[in-house]
């Protein structure tokens, strides 16, 4: 049996994760072993885990002898895939938002307490965001503060804010900023009119001049105490200061880019025909799509019952897939934003604390649908190299090679010189064909574009 310690989990003392062969388990340390007790004695696990608030798990009689520190070892219930804050959308990093204030809420019920609220914390199953770090409870003392406070501010109140009042694009930010976005930033980004709002006014402009008053000082005097009323103060004054923040998408490309495709409906329910043939005879059980808009092929592959990251570049695009998902209880899918030539990289200490897209993968198969000539002619992307991404990321793949002839294509070519003497059929098939065998082609009625089932060498 092949054990591995995830490089993600190394920073709290009370456990980590660990995979053998292939399943995630999760040991629990000594040190922690009270304060688990009591989380799962208490009735707050099975409250929790009832209601969907936290990941299930099952304690495992497994032990590994090398870890004389260890207390219990659990198997949480398997994710399909990991993704971070920001890929998601802003009403994804909204609902985890509200997701943490509601745990911490109820947690204080059974007197404990989230020591973290981390958004890595929070992952997205079966369509909802869900706790899945068993180790962030503490008991609560009376009197103490909400330890977890000031990181619940910088990774969920201060971005949120951000893309609301400044520019959706700031959620990007937190890939730069892994611990939260710093408060004395989000403070001197936000406009005076965020003053008016009295949850941002407190706890992002007045929590960050606190921080800058007292980032120099030293004191010995104890720490402010603070009542379980007054925590519950502050969790409605959160909670309810989110709630308000709403994000009016604005029309874009992509985002309303099924209002005018040069597609008839004969060509676009052929097109939906071949796809789901396609997925009919490879049988996937997770499937990238690397273009997914708001999700119209990516319903395809769900409505099987296959988990599917539905992939794009498009903010409005990815937070229309997200609400369409959450109004038609489609719990197979999860929009995620991705510039495909930029994907997430490996990131934190030693560039394993977040892994990259790639290492993520492969998916049992990807969809590239109307994707080809944006990497190709947009990006400059010779085919080559993008069948050699492509290959690292899936072992089968439907893709939609869009000729010159195609009015889409012809639109691309309006404000640049035509320099690609090789985008042509041929050309595609002989790049990829170097990482895949052609399953199977069709072209697509009505139109020049041309449908392909291709699988990993």
């Amino acid at each position: 049996m092949k054990t591995l310690r995830h490089p993600a989990s190394f920073r709290d003392p009370s456990g980590f994760i660990f995979i053998e062969d292939s399943v995630v388990f999760r040991q629990i340390n000594q040190c922690y072993r009270k304060n688990y007790d009591y989380l799962m004695g208490s009735g707050l696990y099975e409250t929790l885990a009832g209601q969907n608030l936290i990941i299930p798990h099952i304690e495992s009689p497994y032990m590994k002898v090398e870890s004389p520190e260890a207390y219990k070892v659990i198997k949480p219930e398997p994710l399909s895939f990991i993704s971070y804050p920001y890929e998601w959308c802003f009403g994804q990093l909204k609902d985890a938002a509200l997701l943490t204030l509601r745990i911490q809420r109820k947690a204080l019920e059974f007197e404990m307490a989230l020591k973290d609220a981390s958004a890595y914390n929070i992952q997205f199953w079966n369509g909802k965001p869900v706790l899945i770090d068993t180790l962030s409870f503490d008991r609560y003392r009376a009197g103490s503060p909400w330890i977890a406070y000031r990181q619940f501010c910088q990774h969920f109140l201060a971005p949120l804010s951000l893309m609301k009042y400044r520019d959706i694009r700031f959620g990007q930010l937190l890939r730069v900023y892994l611990d939260g976005i710093p408060l004395d930033f989000a403070s001197s980004q936000l406009p005076l009119r965020s003053c008016f709002s009295l949850s941002l006014y407190s706890h992002i402009h007045l929590h960050a001049k606190y921080q800058r008053s007292f980032a120099d000082k030293t004191s010995d005097s104890k720490t402010k105490k603070i009542s379980r009323l007054g925590i519950l103060g502050i969790i409605d004054s959160l909670e309810s200061g989110i709630k308000r923040l709403e994000w009016q998408t604005p029309d874009t490309e992509w985002g309303d880019y099924y209002d005018d495709t040069n597609y008839s409906e004969a060509a676009f329910d052929h097109k939906k025909r071949l796809i789901d043939e396609y997925l009919e005879m490879a049988h996937p059980g997770l499937v990238f799509d690397m273009g997914a808009n708001t999700g119209e092929f990516s319903r395809l592959a769900s409505e099987r019952g296959i988990q599917t990251i539905s992939f794009d570049i498009d903010p409005v695009a990815v937070e229309k897939n997200y609400q369409n998902s959450i109004r038609n209880k489609d719990t197979c899918i999860l929009p995620l934003l991705l510039d495909l030539t930029n994907p997430s990289p490996g990131l934190g200490w030693a560039h394993e604390e977040r892994s990259s897209l790639m290492e993520r993968g492969p998916a049992d198969m990807l969809l590239a649908l109307a994707l080809i000539h944006h990497l190709a002619i947009s990006n400059n992307l010779p085919f080559i190299h993008i069948a050699k991404y492509f290959a690292t990321l899936g072992n089968n793949i439907i893709i939609e090679f869009v000729p010159k002839e195609d009015s889409q294509v012809q639109r691309l070519l309006t404000t640049r010189e035509d320099i690609f003497s090789t985008y042509h059929q041929d050309s595609f098939e002989k790049a990829f064909k170097t990482y895949f065998d052609i399953k199977e082609m069709a072209k697509i009625e009505g139109s020049h574009r041309v449908l392909y089932l291709m699988e990993k060498r």
